[in-house]
């Protein structure tokens, strides 16, 4: 699946960082546009259906986790996926900002290669894999397909992430899996994200799957990791 012609919405509001994006992200095949501050970048992604955005934290006027936050509660940007630029020492904003939906942050500065593959990583993760089968286990499907879930029927609303968690966990059921496990099959190789990054998505995952009564599917096993399993405990 080709990255080329992928068009990327920059939204900060500091103009040097605006052309410095650009400039990269054009070099490596992106298509890029670029808004200055929230009200720009709800024009900008009605006009140009961005395939992701990257998200400046501070924005005059509307924060960056409030404008996440608008996004990810239309059903028409729900998917959108969302890499948040954040400055050094902000962990707590960036964490923040996965719990309300993006998916994944980068910390100012960082290199160009860098963001290029943690923006690959996330555009491969939101786009269907051309899989056909689908997995069933006690009532909930995952159609890899359609990259839809369904609970006895229901749809079972996920983010890009989320679906590429559950794929991994039903596909490998009742195994046990640390973290950097997960990250290694779920996130790719050689891209540089926490470890916490795996237990707020777990989190997430569980809490979609809660209302459907299947979140103790996902398992923690203490002091190694994660499993999927249909047997309680």
């Amino acid at each position: 699946m080709g990255m080329q012609g992928k068009q990327i919405l920059v939204v900060d509001d500091e103009a040097p960082i605006r052309d410095m994006l650009r400039f990269g992200l054009e070099r490596s095949g992106f298509r890029v546009s670029r808004a200055a501050d929230v009200p720009s970048a709800r024009l900008a992604v009605a006009q140009t259906h961005p395939d992701l955005l990257l998200l400046d934290w501070m924005l005059p006027a509307v924060s960056g986790i409030e404008y996440a936050r608008e996004l990810k509660a239309a059903a028409t940007t729900r998917d959108l996926p969302i890499i948040m630029l954040t400055a050094r020492g902000e962990e707590e904003d960036a964490v923040r900002g996965l719990n309300v939906g993006c998916d994944d942050y980068i910390a100012k500065p960082f290199s160009m290669p860098e963001l290029v593959a943690r923006i690959q990583a996330v555009l491969r993760r939101s786009v269907p894999g051309g899989e056909s089968e689908r997995i069933r286990v006690n009532g909930l499907e995952v159609d890899a397909a359609s990259q839809r879930v369904t609970m006895s029927g229901e749809p079972v609303h996920l983010g890009p992430t989320e679906y590429r968690l559950l794929h991994f966990f039903v596909s490998h059921p009742e195994r046990v899996y640390t973290r950097e496990q997960v990250l290694d099959r779920v996130w790719g190789q050689n891209v540089y994200v926490e470890e916490r990054t795996v237990d707020v998505h777990i989190r997430r995952l569980r809490k979609a799957l809660a209302p459907h009564g299947c979140d103790a599917m996902i398992q923690t096993v203490r002091g190694t990791g994660y499993r999927f399993s249909e047997k309680h405990g």
